[in-house]
Protein backbone atom coordinates (compact mmCIF):
# COMPACT_ATOMS: atom_id res chain seq x y z
CA UNK A 1 0.00 0.00 0.00
CA UNK A 2 1.39 3.61 -0.73
CA UNK A 3 1.90 5.46 1.71
CA UNK A 4 -0.97 8.72 1.91
CA UNK A 5 0.91 12.43 1.81
CA UNK A 6 -0.15 15.42 3.35
CA UNK A 7 1.33 18.95 3.60
CA UNK A 8 0.23 19.20 7.04
CA UNK A 9 -1.03 16.08 9.26
CA UNK A 10 -2.42 17.10 12.50
CA UNK A 11 -2.68 15.39 15.73
CA UNK A 12 -5.24 15.84 18.26
CA UNK A 13 -8.67 16.83 17.37
CA UNK A 14 -9.35 19.05 20.25
CA UNK A 15 -9.81 23.01 19.45
CA UNK A 16 -6.50 23.89 18.90
CA UNK A 17 -5.69 20.82 15.83
CA UNK A 18 -9.05 21.81 14.51
CA UNK A 19 -8.22 25.75 14.36
CA UNK A 20 -4.60 24.54 12.44
CA UNK A 21 -6.57 21.51 10.20
CA UNK A 22 -9.27 24.29 8.61
CA UNK A 23 -7.31 27.26 8.31
CA UNK A 24 -4.46 25.03 6.40
CA UNK A 25 -7.04 23.31 4.24
CA UNK A 26 -8.75 27.05 3.34
CA UNK A 27 -5.28 28.25 2.43
CA UNK A 28 -5.20 25.51 -0.17
CA UNK A 29 -2.93 22.90 1.67
CA UNK A 30 -3.82 19.27 1.61
CA UNK A 31 -4.47 18.57 5.18
CA UNK A 32 -5.56 15.64 7.19
CA UNK A 33 -6.23 15.43 10.97
CA UNK A 34 -6.67 11.65 13.56
CA UNK A 35 -8.41 11.68 16.90
CA UNK A 36 -8.16 8.39 19.19
CA UNK A 37 -11.19 9.72 20.75
CA UNK A 38 -14.14 11.37 20.18
CA UNK A 39 -13.35 14.59 17.97
CA UNK A 40 -13.46 17.56 20.19
CA UNK A 41 -11.18 17.63 22.49
CA UNK A 42 -10.91 17.54 26.64
CA UNK A 43 -12.32 20.97 27.58
CA UNK A 44 -16.00 20.78 25.08
CA UNK A 45 -16.34 16.76 25.94
CA UNK A 46 -14.88 16.11 29.73
CA UNK A 47 -13.54 19.37 31.11
CA UNK A 48 -14.20 22.94 31.31
CA UNK A 49 -17.81 23.05 29.48
CA UNK A 50 -19.58 19.94 30.72
CA UNK A 51 -18.03 21.30 34.40
CA UNK A 52 -19.49 24.55 34.19
CA UNK A 53 -22.90 23.31 33.12
CA UNK A 54 -22.99 20.96 36.30
CA UNK A 55 -21.88 24.07 38.20
CA UNK A 56 -25.22 26.25 36.85
CA UNK A 57 -27.21 24.26 39.59
CA UNK A 58 -25.16 24.13 42.40
CA UNK A 59 -24.93 28.34 41.59
CA UNK A 60 -28.73 27.92 42.38
CA UNK A 61 -28.58 25.89 44.69
CA UNK A 62 -25.32 28.32 46.72
CA UNK A 63 -27.68 31.93 45.92
CA UNK A 64 -30.89 29.96 47.20
CA UNK A 65 -28.98 28.55 50.74
CA UNK A 66 -26.92 32.52 51.08
CA UNK A 67 -30.29 34.22 50.40
CA UNK A 68 -32.73 31.98 52.65
CA UNK A 69 -34.37 34.45 55.34
CA UNK A 70 -34.18 37.10 52.91
CA UNK A 71 -36.83 36.68 51.02
CA UNK A 72 -36.01 33.02 49.67
CA UNK A 73 -38.45 30.47 51.97
CA UNK A 74 -37.10 26.70 50.58
CA UNK A 75 -33.84 25.65 49.50
CA UNK A 76 -34.45 23.95 45.99
CA UNK A 77 -34.24 20.15 45.19
CA UNK A 78 -31.45 19.18 42.76
CA UNK A 79 -31.42 16.12 40.22
CA UNK A 80 -27.76 14.70 39.25
CA UNK A 81 -29.66 13.07 36.83
CA UNK A 82 -31.35 16.21 35.53
CA UNK A 83 -28.08 18.00 35.67
CA UNK A 84 -26.30 15.11 33.52
CA UNK A 85 -28.98 14.96 31.06
CA UNK A 86 -28.56 19.15 30.71
CA UNK A 87 -24.66 18.48 30.40
CA UNK A 88 -25.06 16.06 27.74
CA UNK A 89 -27.29 18.29 25.96
CA UNK A 90 -23.73 20.04 25.21
CA UNK A 91 -21.45 17.55 25.03
CA UNK A 92 -23.37 14.48 22.68
CA UNK A 93 -23.48 16.98 19.06
CA UNK A 94 -19.99 17.86 19.44
CA UNK A 95 -17.95 15.04 18.12
CA UNK A 96 -20.07 14.98 14.88
CA UNK A 97 -20.16 18.61 13.89
CA UNK A 98 -16.34 18.93 14.58
CA UNK A 99 -16.63 15.98 11.53
CA UNK A 100 -18.96 17.32 9.93
CA UNK A 101 -16.91 21.20 9.97
CA UNK A 102 -13.38 19.19 9.31
CA UNK A 103 -14.74 17.27 5.97
CA UNK A 104 -16.76 20.69 5.23
CA UNK A 105 -13.35 22.19 4.66
CA UNK A 106 -11.87 19.45 2.56
CA UNK A 107 -9.59 18.09 6.16
CA UNK A 108 -9.51 13.90 5.40
CA UNK A 109 -10.25 12.97 8.56
CA UNK A 110 -8.57 9.75 10.62
CA UNK A 111 -9.71 7.89 13.79
CA UNK A 112 -6.82 6.48 15.65
CA UNK A 113 -3.50 6.38 17.48
CA UNK A 114 -0.46 8.19 15.49
CA UNK A 115 3.04 7.23 16.13
CA UNK A 116 6.23 8.65 14.72
CA UNK A 117 8.42 6.41 12.44
CA UNK A 118 10.29 9.05 11.48
CA UNK A 119 10.83 12.52 11.37
CA UNK A 120 8.09 12.59 8.59
CA UNK A 121 6.66 10.25 8.72
CA UNK A 122 3.64 8.56 11.04
CA UNK A 123 1.90 5.24 11.14
CA UNK A 124 -2.27 5.66 12.27
CA UNK A 125 -3.93 2.42 12.84
CA UNK A 126 -2.57 0.42 9.85
CA UNK A 127 -1.79 3.41 7.53
CA UNK A 128 1.51 4.58 6.62
CA UNK A 129 1.41 8.52 6.43
CA UNK A 130 3.80 10.69 5.25
CA UNK A 131 3.47 15.00 5.83
CA UNK A 132 5.88 18.31 5.21
CA UNK A 133 4.34 19.29 8.05
CA UNK A 134 3.46 17.67 11.21
CA UNK A 135 0.91 19.36 14.00
CA UNK A 136 0.59 17.91 17.46
CA UNK A 137 -1.99 19.15 19.78
CA UNK A 138 -2.47 16.05 21.70
CA UNK A 139 -3.42 18.01 25.04
CA UNK A 140 -2.47 16.71 28.31
CA UNK A 141 -4.12 13.54 30.34
CA UNK A 142 -4.39 12.76 33.75
CA UNK A 143 -1.23 12.21 35.95
CA UNK A 144 -0.65 8.24 36.69
CA UNK A 145 0.44 7.83 40.28
CA UNK A 146 2.50 5.52 41.42
CA UNK A 147 0.83 3.96 44.28
CA UNK A 148 -0.83 0.83 44.99
CA UNK A 149 -4.49 0.65 44.73
CA UNK A 150 -4.23 3.49 41.64
CA UNK A 151 -6.40 1.41 39.59
CA UNK A 152 -8.87 2.06 41.74
CA UNK A 153 -9.02 5.97 41.92
CA UNK A 154 -11.41 7.49 38.80
CA UNK A 155 -10.18 10.72 37.22
CA UNK A 156 -12.23 14.03 36.19
CA UNK A 157 -13.48 12.32 33.41
CA UNK A 158 -15.58 9.83 35.66
CA UNK A 159 -16.93 12.94 37.80
CA UNK A 160 -18.01 14.49 35.45
CA UNK A 161 -20.20 11.19 33.80
CA UNK A 162 -21.11 9.84 37.21
CA UNK A 163 -25.20 8.79 36.84
CA UNK A 164 -25.48 8.75 40.40
CA UNK A 165 -23.43 10.47 43.75
CA UNK A 166 -22.09 8.15 46.17
CA UNK A 167 -22.53 9.06 49.55
CA UNK A 168 -18.83 10.06 49.88
CA UNK A 169 -15.73 11.36 47.91
CA UNK A 170 -11.76 11.84 48.35
CA UNK A 171 -10.30 13.52 45.79
CA UNK A 172 -6.59 13.38 46.05
CA UNK A 173 -4.91 16.83 44.92
CA UNK A 174 -6.44 20.37 45.45
CA UNK A 175 -5.71 22.04 42.74
CA UNK A 176 -8.42 23.61 40.24
CA UNK A 177 -10.13 20.12 39.09
CA UNK A 178 -10.29 18.86 42.66
CA UNK A 179 -11.09 22.13 44.15
CA UNK A 180 -14.06 22.67 42.25
CA UNK A 181 -15.11 19.30 42.08
CA UNK A 182 -15.23 19.36 45.56
CA UNK A 183 -17.33 22.35 45.99
CA UNK A 184 -20.45 20.82 43.39
CA UNK A 185 -20.12 17.37 44.84
CA UNK A 186 -20.16 19.17 48.79
CA UNK A 187 -23.31 21.24 47.46
CA UNK A 188 -24.94 18.29 46.42
CA UNK A 189 -24.86 16.36 49.50
CA UNK A 190 -21.74 13.92 49.52
CA UNK A 191 -19.38 14.19 52.29
CA UNK A 192 -15.86 15.40 50.68
CA UNK A 193 -12.52 14.69 51.91
CA UNK A 194 -9.22 16.74 49.81
CA UNK A 195 -5.99 15.61 50.02
CA UNK A 196 -3.32 17.78 49.04
CA UNK A 197 0.54 17.39 49.35
CA UNK A 198 1.59 20.58 49.70
CA UNK A 199 0.63 23.18 52.91
CA UNK A 200 -2.01 25.00 51.32
CA UNK A 201 -4.36 23.86 47.78
CA UNK A 202 -4.66 26.11 44.52
CA UNK A 203 -0.99 26.77 44.51
CA UNK A 204 -0.07 29.57 42.71
CA UNK A 205 -3.27 31.68 44.15
CA UNK A 206 -2.63 34.57 46.11
CA UNK A 207 -2.24 32.28 49.25
CA UNK A 208 -4.19 34.57 51.64
CA UNK A 209 -7.11 34.13 49.38
CA UNK A 210 -6.69 30.23 49.18
CA UNK A 211 -7.27 30.94 53.19
CA UNK A 212 -10.32 32.57 53.14
CA UNK A 213 -11.52 30.44 50.47
CA UNK A 214 -10.36 27.30 52.25
CA UNK A 215 -12.27 28.74 55.39
CA UNK A 216 -15.61 28.86 53.84
CA UNK A 217 -14.76 25.44 52.10
CA UNK A 218 -14.82 23.65 55.31
CA UNK A 219 -17.97 25.61 56.34
CA UNK A 220 -19.88 23.89 53.15
CA UNK A 221 -18.46 20.44 55.41
CA UNK A 222 -15.07 19.89 52.95
CA UNK A 223 -12.71 18.49 54.66
CA UNK A 224 -8.98 19.17 54.39
CA UNK A 225 -6.35 16.99 54.83
CA UNK A 226 -2.58 19.15 53.81
CA UNK A 227 1.00 18.36 53.89
CA UNK A 228 -0.39 14.58 53.05
CA UNK A 229 1.15 12.24 50.74
CA UNK A 230 -1.01 9.26 49.68
CA UNK A 231 0.73 5.98 49.90
CA UNK A 232 -2.31 3.70 48.76
CA UNK A 233 -5.48 2.64 48.55
CA UNK A 234 -7.04 -0.28 49.54
CA UNK A 235 -10.61 -1.89 48.16
CA UNK A 236 -12.67 -2.83 51.28
CA UNK A 237 -16.25 -4.45 51.47
CA UNK A 238 -17.94 -0.92 51.24
CA UNK A 239 -15.39 1.60 50.91
CA UNK A 240 -12.02 2.44 49.56
CA UNK A 241 -9.50 3.10 52.35
CA UNK A 242 -7.10 6.07 51.12
CA UNK A 243 -3.84 5.68 53.38
CA UNK A 244 -1.46 8.79 53.92
CA UNK A 245 1.43 9.95 55.99
CA UNK A 246 1.42 13.64 56.81
CA UNK A 247 4.69 15.84 57.86
CA UNK A 248 4.70 13.70 60.95
CA UNK A 249 5.19 10.67 59.83
CA UNK A 250 1.77 9.39 61.07
CA UNK A 251 0.06 6.75 59.04
CA UNK A 252 -3.49 7.60 58.68
CA UNK A 253 -6.49 6.71 56.71
CA UNK A 254 -9.51 7.58 55.60
CA UNK A 255 -13.26 5.85 53.99
CA UNK A 256 -14.87 7.06 50.92
CA UNK A 257 -17.23 5.50 48.70
CA UNK A 258 -15.17 6.86 45.85
CA UNK A 259 -11.88 7.65 45.51
CA UNK A 260 -10.52 10.28 42.82
CA UNK A 261 -7.00 11.54 41.22
CA UNK A 262 -6.55 15.17 40.43
CA UNK A 263 -3.69 15.65 41.38
CA UNK A 264 -3.03 16.85 38.31
CA UNK A 265 -2.45 16.38 34.29
CA UNK A 266 0.86 16.01 32.07
CA UNK A 267 1.14 16.01 28.25
CA UNK A 268 -0.48 12.97 26.41
CA UNK A 269 2.34 11.97 24.76
CA UNK A 270 2.67 8.26 25.66
CA UNK A 271 1.72 6.55 22.07
CA UNK A 272 3.20 9.23 19.77
CA UNK A 273 6.78 7.61 19.97
CA UNK A 274 8.05 11.24 19.90
CA UNK A 275 11.90 10.06 20.14
CA UNK A 276 11.46 8.11 16.63
CA UNK A 277 10.30 11.63 15.34
CA UNK A 278 12.93 13.65 16.80
CA UNK A 279 10.86 15.50 19.05
CA UNK A 280 12.20 17.12 22.17
CA UNK A 281 10.30 17.34 25.70
CA UNK A 282 10.85 20.19 27.92
CA UNK A 283 9.91 20.88 31.53
CA UNK A 284 6.26 20.88 31.33
CA UNK A 285 5.76 19.45 27.95
CA UNK A 286 7.13 18.82 24.04
CA UNK A 287 10.10 21.79 23.54
CA UNK A 288 9.15 24.81 21.39
CA UNK A 289 11.21 27.63 20.10
CA UNK A 290 9.53 31.08 19.56
CA UNK A 291 7.17 29.84 16.44
CA UNK A 292 5.89 26.67 18.67
CA UNK A 293 7.97 24.98 16.44
CA UNK A 294 9.50 21.48 17.75
CA UNK A 295 13.37 22.74 18.76
CA UNK A 296 14.87 19.59 17.15
CA UNK A 297 12.42 18.76 14.39
CA UNK A 298 11.71 21.45 12.40
CA UNK A 299 9.05 19.75 10.62
CA UNK A 300 6.95 19.69 13.94
CA UNK A 301 4.69 22.24 15.07
CA UNK A 302 3.60 21.86 18.63
CA UNK A 303 0.40 23.96 20.12
CA UNK A 304 -1.94 23.58 22.74
CA UNK A 305 -1.15 22.24 26.43
CA UNK A 306 0.86 19.73 25.42
CA UNK A 307 3.96 22.38 24.42
CA UNK A 308 5.66 23.62 27.42
CA UNK A 309 4.43 26.87 26.27
CA UNK A 310 2.77 29.40 29.07
CA UNK A 311 -0.11 28.47 30.60
CA UNK A 312 -1.92 25.31 30.07
CA UNK A 313 -5.30 26.98 29.77
CA UNK A 314 -8.40 26.63 26.97
CA UNK A 315 -7.77 30.22 26.11
CA UNK A 316 -4.12 30.00 25.00
CA UNK A 317 -5.48 28.02 22.21
CA UNK A 318 -6.52 30.90 20.10
CA UNK A 319 -3.15 32.68 20.24
CA UNK A 320 -1.51 29.19 20.05
CA UNK A 321 -2.99 27.67 17.06
CA UNK A 322 -2.92 30.88 14.99
CA UNK A 323 0.20 30.93 15.81
CA UNK A 324 1.37 27.69 13.86
CA UNK A 325 -1.04 28.42 10.99
CA UNK A 326 0.78 31.51 10.19
CA UNK A 327 4.45 29.82 10.54
CA UNK A 328 2.73 26.79 8.18
CA UNK A 329 1.59 28.82 5.64
CA UNK A 330 4.00 31.88 5.43
CA UNK A 331 7.46 30.38 6.68
CA UNK A 332 8.45 31.47 10.17
CA UNK A 333 7.52 34.73 10.67
CA UNK A 334 5.29 34.78 13.59
CA UNK A 335 6.79 34.59 16.91
CA UNK A 336 4.15 33.53 19.97
CA UNK A 337 2.97 36.50 21.48
CA UNK A 338 2.01 35.62 25.20
CA UNK A 339 -0.89 37.91 26.65
CA UNK A 340 -1.72 38.32 30.18
CA UNK A 341 -3.53 35.58 30.81
CA UNK A 342 -6.14 35.45 33.75
CA UNK A 343 -7.01 32.04 35.55
CA UNK A 344 -9.64 30.86 37.05
CA UNK A 345 -10.95 28.33 39.26
CA UNK A 346 -14.75 28.09 39.23
CA UNK A 347 -15.32 26.65 42.90
CA UNK A 348 -18.44 29.01 44.68
CA UNK A 349 -17.21 31.74 45.20
CA UNK A 350 -14.98 31.71 42.25
CA UNK A 351 -10.76 32.59 42.98
CA UNK A 352 -9.63 34.54 40.18
CA UNK A 353 -6.11 35.91 39.28
CA UNK A 354 -3.98 37.63 36.57
CA UNK A 355 -0.50 39.09 36.34
CA UNK A 356 1.23 39.37 39.41
CA UNK A 357 1.68 37.99 42.79
CA UNK A 358 2.84 40.05 45.58
CA UNK A 359 5.59 37.95 46.00
CA UNK A 360 6.51 38.30 42.56
CA UNK A 361 5.64 42.20 42.07
CA UNK A 362 8.26 42.82 45.04
CA UNK A 363 11.38 41.18 43.47
CA UNK A 364 10.27 42.51 40.37
CA UNK A 365 9.17 46.44 41.63
CA UNK A 366 11.25 48.52 43.75
CA UNK A 367 8.08 49.59 45.36
CA UNK A 368 4.63 48.06 45.18
CA UNK A 369 0.89 48.81 46.51
CA UNK A 370 -0.96 46.26 48.06
CA UNK A 371 -4.18 46.95 48.26
CA UNK A 372 -5.91 43.86 49.99
CA UNK A 373 -9.65 43.54 51.59
CA UNK A 374 -12.03 41.52 52.70
CA UNK A 375 -15.56 43.42 51.35
CA UNK A 376 -18.17 41.15 52.58
CA UNK A 377 -19.80 44.43 53.49
CA UNK A 378 -19.30 46.12 50.18
CA UNK A 379 -22.70 46.71 48.23
CA UNK A 380 -22.97 44.02 46.32
CA UNK A 381 -22.00 41.02 48.28
CA UNK A 382 -24.20 42.35 51.13
CA UNK A 383 -27.18 42.37 48.95
CA UNK A 384 -27.52 38.61 48.20
CA UNK A 385 -25.85 37.83 51.56
CA UNK A 386 -22.33 36.36 49.85
CA UNK A 387 -20.38 34.75 52.57
CA UNK A 388 -16.80 35.23 50.72
CA UNK A 389 -15.92 38.21 49.06
CA UNK A 390 -12.29 39.56 48.96
CA UNK A 391 -9.46 41.33 46.87
CA UNK A 392 -5.68 42.06 46.17
CA UNK A 393 -4.20 44.35 43.87
CA UNK A 394 -1.08 44.85 43.04
CA UNK A 395 0.40 48.44 41.97
CA UNK A 396 3.69 49.62 40.79
CA UNK A 397 3.84 52.47 42.87
CA UNK A 398 6.40 54.94 40.35
CA UNK A 399 4.13 54.11 37.42
CA UNK A 400 0.88 53.58 39.37
CA UNK A 401 -0.05 51.04 36.74
CA UNK A 402 -2.10 47.73 37.63
CA UNK A 403 0.62 44.87 38.04
CA UNK A 404 -1.71 42.09 39.40
CA UNK A 405 -5.23 41.42 40.60
CA UNK A 406 -6.50 38.70 42.51
CA UNK A 407 -10.32 38.27 43.65
CA UNK A 408 -12.04 35.54 45.30
CA UNK A 409 -16.06 36.03 45.14
CA UNK A 410 -19.11 36.03 43.39
CA UNK A 411 -18.44 36.35 39.54
CA UNK A 412 -14.79 37.03 40.29
CA UNK A 413 -14.12 35.11 36.83
CA UNK A 414 -15.49 37.72 34.90
CA UNK A 415 -14.34 40.58 37.22
CA UNK A 416 -11.22 39.61 36.72
CA UNK A 417 -11.39 40.36 32.71
CA UNK A 418 -11.55 43.76 33.65
CA UNK A 419 -8.81 43.64 35.40
CA UNK A 420 -6.93 41.47 32.64
CA UNK A 421 -7.66 43.88 29.81
CA UNK A 422 -6.25 47.34 32.18
CA UNK A 423 -2.71 44.96 32.68
CA UNK A 424 -2.70 44.68 29.04
CA UNK A 425 -3.39 47.58 28.08
CA UNK A 426 -0.95 48.96 30.97
CA UNK A 427 -3.96 51.29 32.60
CA UNK A 428 -3.05 53.32 35.91
CA UNK A 429 -5.31 52.93 38.73
CA UNK A 430 -6.75 56.89 37.29
CA UNK A 431 -7.14 55.44 33.80
CA UNK A 432 -9.17 53.03 35.13
CA UNK A 433 -11.13 55.30 37.49
CA UNK A 434 -11.76 57.08 34.89
CA UNK A 435 -14.00 54.85 33.19
CA UNK A 436 -17.45 54.87 33.76
CA UNK A 437 -19.05 51.92 35.15
CA UNK A 438 -22.94 50.85 35.89
CA UNK A 439 -23.90 51.13 38.89
CA UNK A 440 -24.45 49.30 41.39
CA UNK A 441 -22.48 46.45 39.55
CA UNK A 442 -19.59 44.23 40.02
CA UNK A 443 -17.65 46.09 37.32
CA UNK A 444 -18.27 49.24 39.71
CA UNK A 445 -16.11 47.83 42.40
CA UNK A 446 -13.11 48.35 40.67
CA UNK A 447 -13.09 51.96 41.65
CA UNK A 448 -13.21 50.86 45.57
CA UNK A 449 -10.45 48.44 44.94
CA UNK A 450 -7.96 50.83 43.43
Amino acid sequence: MANKKYDVFVIGGGSAGQAVANSCANEGLKVAITEKREYGGTCPLRGCDPKKVLLASTEVLELATDMKGKGVLNIPEFSWKQMQKFKTSFTKPIPSGSIDNLKDNGVDIYEGNASFLTENTLSVGDKIIEASKIVIATGLKPIELPIDGAKYMKTSEDFLSLKKLPKSMVFVGGGYIGMEFAHIAARCGVKVTVIHSHEKPLDGFDPDLVDKLIAYSKELGIKFILDAKVDKVVKGKKKFKVHFNTDNSKAEHVKAKMVFNTAGRVPNIESLAVENGNVTEGKKGLAVNDYLQSTTNKSVYICGDVSDHGLPLTSMTGPESKTVIANIVNGNKTKIDTPVIPSVVYTLPNMASVGYSEEEAKKRYKNVIVNFDIATDWFNAGRINAPLYGFKIIINERTNEIVGAHIVGPHAGETINLFSMAIKMGMTTDDVKEVVFTYPSWSYDLNKML
